[in-house]
């Protein structure tokens, strides 16, 4: 075949992939490239009941959708890799807590409660029938108070290096002092959680990508977090979950299992060897594996 010709059709294969791609983008179907799935991931946003904007992002079809929800100071980007991992099979949902990532700042009253209620409003703009919701740290009772919200649609609650012991309830003077701290010394006050929320030899990579992405944090918003977190009882809300409750911890902190099932009896929890805070980005191919088979089992 003349060289130019064979040029002109390799070009024009190229662009058929292209205008297929985004057509099925539209779709918000997931594409075969090679041996990979690539998936569509798009960059969506609701309002919250109190008129903050909420900015998620969204990829892949089936049911039960996944929800994942960050922790204190993180963002969406944090459960990227679990958005390309279970796209194939999943509506899978990461979002910006108000106050974190891309959504907005301007609320007047901020709690845990108030977070339950901007998942269920990502669920409603998503028309979800029946969603996993998953949490990380601050996302555990996050996503306990979205299921308390969303009864018949929440399947269940998996919770994500949380949950450990559900009888401490922080006091308001401690949370003060927390969020006094955060608000005037962001960088340092982040540099040192992230410092704790890792085995002293995990990668300094990881590490230090945790701790540039929770700096983008407000320091106000931060502030308004911790603040809120006082007097919060884990114990009051997961009494009243009817769905179950699961957890895919590290082993940095301990997990009292009978504790917790003192209070929801149907817990269990599966413990990675040797991991910290955020396993989904110390060994995101081993959590996902964990992950999906606790999945199979709803």
């Amino acid at each position: 075949m003349d060289p130019r010709r064979r040029a002109m059709k390799t070009f024009m294969t190229k662009l058929a992939w292209l205008v297929l791609v985004t057509i099925l983008a539209a779709w918000g179907v997931p594409v075969k490239g090679g041996s990979q799935i690539v998936p569509i991931i798009e960059k969506k946003s609701c309002l919250a009941p109190d008129g903050v904007n909420i900015v998620y992002s969204v990829a892949g079809a089936g049911e039960p959708g996944l929800l994942f929800i960050h922790g204190g100071l993180a963002d969406r980007s944090f459960w990227d890799a679990e958005l390309k991992a279970f796209s194939d099979k999943h509506r899978v949902i990461a979002l910006d807590l108000p106050g974190h990532g891309e959504s907005g700042r301007n609320r007047s009253k901020w709690g845990i409660p108030e977070f339950g209620a901007d998942v269920r409003a990502v669920v409603r703009a998503e028309k979800l029938k029946k969603v996993i919701l998953l949490g990380n740290s601050l996302g555990g009772p996050t996503a306990v108070e979205a299921a308390l919200l969303l009864p018949g649609i929440a399947v269940a609650v998996i919770g994500v290096d949380t949950f450990q012991y559900l009888d401490y309830i922080t006091s308001p003077e401690e949370a003060r002092k927390k969020a006094e701290a955060f608000r005037a010394d962001l960088p340092g006050s982040v540099k040192a959680m992230v410092e704790s929320l890792f085995h002293p030899d995990a990668d300094p990579a990881v590490m230090a990508e945790a701790e540039r992405r929770m700096d983008r944090a407000s320091p106000e918003a931060a502030y308004a977090l911790f603040l809120s977190i006082g007097g919060y009882d884990t114990i009051a809300a997961v009494r009243k979950l009817a769905i179950p409750l699961r957890s895919i911890n590290g082993d940095l902190y301990p997990l009292d299992v009978a504790q917790v099932r003192k209070v929801k009896p149907d817990f269990a929890a599966v413990i990675m060897k040797h991991m910290g805070h955020y396993p989904m980005l110390e060994r995101p191919a081993e959590f996902n594996r964990l992950l999906a088979d606790m999945i199979a089992g709803f």
